[in-house]
């Protein structure tokens, strides 16, 4: 299984919403994975690496919110057997391990709806900011093979992320440029056009707008690498948060 999903604004942690509750039906409907790979929009780094550590640090990592976020907990154990899969599968690229890096909360505030429990060991894949996108897309198919073993594959990030004109009001009319580019992106992941996804700033309407850092879009092309002829794309969540954040969520196979 594979799924994209946004994380948005801090507040969905401790808020019931349209796209918090769509977390948690999605949770009870998706069968229980031996482990979840998280691709993290809030790991950006030089070169790829992933997280081994079998008892992964929670990072709070945002700053100026209501003290009661910083006081949810999530400690859900590590995937150090998943993580070495991961380092010898990345032939196009080499992956390397790290174990002094936890779950942001581009992981943890997604998984604390999805799987409450925090039972499910959990790992990260950071963005290496030096490659383009088609190279994130090729790097996403080395790692076919755990999907075969049954790991959950979540790209987080949000495929509309403009937070230079974010509305403060969380249900603030969608700015049109975010909707026609979000519209745009949805039906290419209904048509199976990867290569439009790929090269999105130059084929989908109002890219720079909507995509003015690619960090919290490269999640997607994870889950959309790993998709097969044939397979359908459903959506789990379609609403736009404060004008300029799509909190997409869709969920492949």
């Amino acid at each position: 299984m594979r799924r994209t999903t946004g994380h948005g604004y801090p507040l969905n942690i401790v808020q019931d919403n349209g796209y918090t509750r769509s977390l948690r039906a999605l949770g009870r409907d998706l069968p229980r994975p031996p482990a979840i790979l998280v691709v993290s929009a809030h790991w950006l780094t030089r070169g790829t690496f992933v997280s081994c550590s079998s008892h992964p640090e929670q990072i709070y990592d945002f700053a100026g919110f209501h003290e009661e976020l910083y006081a949810v907990r999530y400690p859900a154990p590590g995937a150090p057997d998943v993580a070495e899969h991961v380092v010898r599968r990345g032939a196009v690229f080499p992956v390397r391990c790290l174990d002094d890096w936890g779950l942001d909360h581009a992981s943890w505030a997604v998984l604390l709806h999805l799987y409450p429990d925090a039972d499910i060991p959990v790992l990260e894949l950071s963005l290496d900011v030096s490659r383009s996108e088609r190279d994130h897309y090729r790097l996403a198919r080395d790692l076919a093979p755990l999907r075969d073993a049954g790991v959950l594959v979540i790209g987080s990030g949000n495929i509309v992320h403009n937070l230079g004109r974010m509305a403060p009001d969380t249900n603030a009319r969608p700015y049109p440029w975010a909707v026609r580019f979000d519209e745009a992106v949805r039906a290419a992941l209904l048509g199976g056009d990867h290569d439009r996804l790929i090269a999105y700033d130059r084929g989908l309407p109002d890219a720079a707008l909507a995509v003015p850092t690619n960090d919290h879009y490269l999640p997607m092309l994870y889950t959309v690498a790993l998709q097969r002829p044939g397979e359908s794309v459903t959506f789990t969540n379609e609403t736009i948060q404060h004008g300029s954040v799509s909190m997409r969520g869709s969920r492949i196979g």
